[in-house]
């Protein structure tokens, strides 16, 4: 029972982070747009705390997976008075209205390059060099004679400097014979190495088959190095992003199974075992939560983020707003398409709960 509570309540600060980061994109381009802010509220539906500062209601609503922002004229439809329409959402300029929108979900994302940033500059950037951390018994580069604590500097005569280069080396050979030159004990030593074929997966779980010689990387920690920590944080939430839409992408196309996806009770179950795990994977995990909320909210879908600019887009090129007419059905569509997405991924949690 315990360990439910810890796992509910580590997944209701990780999304109430979420929401608050998001909404507050939304809230704080809207402000210095000059468009007034009538509600900013996290969660949805009844009330429990509400105040009241300036024009603004400040709120947390019952359920909590979501929230919101309501601005003055923020639909087309509302009737504006004379003395408000300077600062009604609808009367802004096309520019203005897109950065309100998607500012919640580049808040997002940047609040994914905060929380990696502070990792690494608090633990270090692990950097992965030619140094053989590993060598698999009876594996290519056992029979070659490659030891661990070699370090590998060129392939067939092309110097390389970093584990991605060499495995890519490998990787694009194709079974060929390959010619390494490493240091040992401050020696230069050649020797040739005979790739062999491996199945194994990818980060989808697709099987696949590589070329592989059988050593593993033993990477080193930087911790003096700020640049290389702000890339990396960089790096990380743009590698995570494209991960979110290749695997949607590969769900779409069948590639992958529709099971992956999970609901709240998913979510609930890794908060609280990252949270276990500490506060840097608890973060860590938060900050992959933030990576998919920013990518899927910025998806061209009506009632999203991605769907409101999609409009702008349209707005854009034919020179005048959708319809609203069009726009409501767009948005009918659009919430149809959301509800049986999680009813599907909840699904999938209630299924994975019992299969254990």
């Amino acid at each position: 029972m315990l360990n439910v509570i810890y796992a509910v309540v580590s997944a209701l600060i990780g999304l109430g982070i979420l929401i608050v980061i998001h909404e507050f994109g939304h809230f704080i381009v809207a402000k210095k747009s000059g468009v007034g802010v009538l509600t900013f509220s996290i969660g949805f539906g009844p009330k429990l705390i509400a105040r009241k500062i300036g024009e603004t209601e400040y709120a947390i609503s019952a359920f909590p997976f979501g929230g919101y922002v309501k601005m003055v004229g923020e639909d087309p439809e509302d009737e504006v008075t004379e003395v408000d329409i300077h600062k009604s959402f609808s009367h802004q300029s096309l520019a203005k209205r897109a950065a309100i929108v998607a500012a919640g979900p580049v808040f997002n994302l940047f609040l994914a390059v905060a929380v990696f940033l502070w990792i690494f500059m608090s633990y270090g950037v692990p950097v992965y060099t030619t140094q053989v951390g590993g060598v698999e018994p009876d594996s290519p580069a056992a029979i070659a004679g490659i030891q661990k604590g070699d370090r590998i500097v060129s392939i067939n005569g092309q110097a390389i400097q970093t584990w991605e280069e060499l495995s890519k080396g490998i990787k694009e050979s194709q079974g060929k014979a390959l010619s390494f030159r490493l240091t040992r004990e401050n020696r230069e030593i050649e020797i040739s190495v005979q790739p062999t074929r491996k199945e194994g997966k990818n980060i989808f779980g697709e099987k696949q088959e590589v070329w592989i010689i059988g050593i593993a990387s033993e990477p080193a920690i930087e911790r003096s190095n700020p640049a290389l920590a702000v890339g990396q944080a960089f790096y990380k939430t743009g590698e995570y992003s494209v991960v979110t839409l290749v695997a949607l992408f590969k769900m779409v196309k069948g590639d992958l199974s529709t099971k992956n996806l999970g609901g709240p009770l998913l979510i609930a179950q890794m908060a609280g075992q990252q949270a276990r795990e500490g506060l840097t994977s608890f973060f860590f995990f938060v900050a992959i939560l933030s990576v998919n909320l920013g990518v899927l909210n910025l998806l061209p879908i009506p009632v999203l983020d991605g769907g409101h600019l999609l409009f702008f887009l349209l707005e854009w090129v034919r020179g005048r707003p959708v319809g609203p007419k069009h726009r409501e059905r767009a948005q009918q569509v659009g919430v149809f398409i959301l509800i049986l997405v999680m009813i599907y991924a909840f699904y999938n949690d209630i299924a994975r709960f019992f299969e254990g």
